[in-house]
């Protein structure tokens, strides 16, 4: 079995993964602990910048953290790598987009209690009664993202030829 081989395997194995998430994003998958941390941490780390900002941290984290991987793989040019921070992104994309959703409802538990975020953040802008087609463009975002990554993954699975240095080509 060639590395390409194994690559695609990885592949389908995330592509099935990703129906899963997609069906029932959070559900209580794979990243959701993950997430939820990093979500949390988001709140912390944009505290300083006041209360909107703090509310939106959380979320902004969420969608911040794998973009970060996602650059650092595309900057070593190991696309194939990339291809999984983006997917990352739109499970996350996902799991936000039912946050979003019930801002008006309010029927998710939250962790520790208070004001569910996106309550107050659609409530600063006055579009609370907007929550759930909020709710469903990021859902339709994912899917994008989703497919994108897909993509990606297939079209970068072959191992890139080693690049060797200018002295041995002369």
């Amino acid at each position: 079995m060639t590395v390409r081989h194994l690559r695609l395997a990885g592949v389908a194995l995330l592509a099935v993964y990703g129906l899963v998430c997609l069906r029932t994003p959070g559900s209580g998958g794979l990243l959701d602990g993950v997430d939820l941390a990093i979500h949390e941490t988001g709140h912390l780390v944009f505290s300083p910048f006041g209360e909107v900002v703090t509310a939106l941290g959380g979320t902004l984290f969420q969608l911040v953290i794998p973009a970060a991987f996602l650059v650092s793989f595309w900057r070593r040019g190991d696309r194939y790598a990339a291809a999984f921070p983006l997917w990352w992104i739109a499970q996350n994309l996902w799991n936000i987009s039912v946050y979003v959703a019930d801002a008006r409802a309010q029927d998710l538990p939250l962790v520790g209690g208070g004001e569910h975020d996106w309550t107050f953040l659609l409530g600063e802008v006055g579009w609370l009664a907007r929550g759930v087609a909020l709710g469903q463009a990021l859902h339709a975002t994912g899917v994008a993202v989703y497919v994108l990554s897909l993509f990606l993954a297939v079209r970068y699975a072959a191992p890139a030829a080693p690049v060797q240095p200018a002295e041995e080509l002369a």
